[in-house]
């Protein structure tokens, strides 16, 4: 059965012995990371509104999202901006002020300094020019060594677009992206260049972070943020006998996720 252990500083010793066969500081680690509510403590799609008149939409609008169709309703949001004389550089200013989560800011710096042995990616809902806005304001862009999210850029008529990341065939994702399907490929195109990792952890906290989670590895980590979707998705399979494969530590802040790197490669 899964047991999700709650990361703190009593449990040091725990960690040493449940990981022992992965704590090798010559291995290079994958770390995957979720964007919204996960780098940041808020939901970049939503933070926009702010820019909306009166910081709100109208009641149709907001109404006009259908489950599984959130790019294309994002579309409209960023059409109603546009015509609303919404202005790329508005925007920026906008995104730019959106918080990291606690801790975040030591995290990223942290694995920064550690590019030897971390591979660190980005997978999310979010789109290109938000993510691409927020991490080089904060001078986090070089952590990072993709970013697979929706695409987006500004039209001729300054009117911000988003398009789909890619089709898939999966039912239990959104229609616009499958994190399964980006993280095995992401992995597949890693081996062909002779790239393997000893452990892959994940950090997230939506619904559409538990199809990757599934399709990590005994050896692997689910990271979950506490009080979030993934965690009471995983503990949910863990009633039902259907547990995930990979270890599971559940987070608060960042810097649990840090003592767990710190742990992961000290000699």
């Amino acid at each position: 059965m899964t047991t999700l252990v709650y990361i703190n500083n009593s449990l040091f010793f725990c960690l040493f012995v449940c990981f022992g066969n992965c704590f090798l500081a010559a291995m290079k680690f994958l770390l995957v990371f979720d964007f919204d509510h996960t780098i940041v403590d808020e939901n970049s799609d939503t933070w926009i509104v702010k820019c909306a008149p009166e910081k709100k939409l109208p009641n149709g609008l907001r109404n006009s999202y259908q489950p599984g169709h959130w790019t294309e309703y994002m579309g409209r949001v960023f059409a109603y901006l546009g015509d609303n004389g919404v202005k790329e550089d508005e925007m920026k200013r906008t995104m730019t002020t959106i918080p990291f989560t606690t801790g975040m800011v030591d995290l990223l710096g942290f694995i920064g300094e550690n590019k030897d042995l971390f591979d660190c990616i980005i997978v999310s809902d979010s789109n290109t020019v938000f993510i691409d806005w927020i991490l080089k304001a904060a001078d986090f862009h070089k952590v990072f060594d993709e970013v697979f999210t929706n695409p987006a850029a500004f039209s001729s008529a300054g009117y911000l677009t988003v398009q789909n990341f890619h089709a898939h065939h999966c039912v239990k994702c959104p229609k616009n992206l499958c994190k399964r399907k980006v993280l095995k490929e992401f992995l597949d195109k890693q081996l062909e260049q002779g790239v393997s990792y000893a452990q892959i952890v994940y950090i997230g906290d939506g619904g559409n972070d538990l199809c990757p989670v599934m399709f990590l590895k005994k050896d692997d980590v689910a990271m979950p943020r506490q009080g979030y979707t993934l965690e009471k998705k995983i503990s949910q399979l863990a009633q039902d006998l259907s547990p995930v494969e990979c270890s599971v530590l559940v987070w608060s802040s960042a810097t649990d996720i840090m003592s767990y790197l710190k742990l992961l490669i000290k000699e």
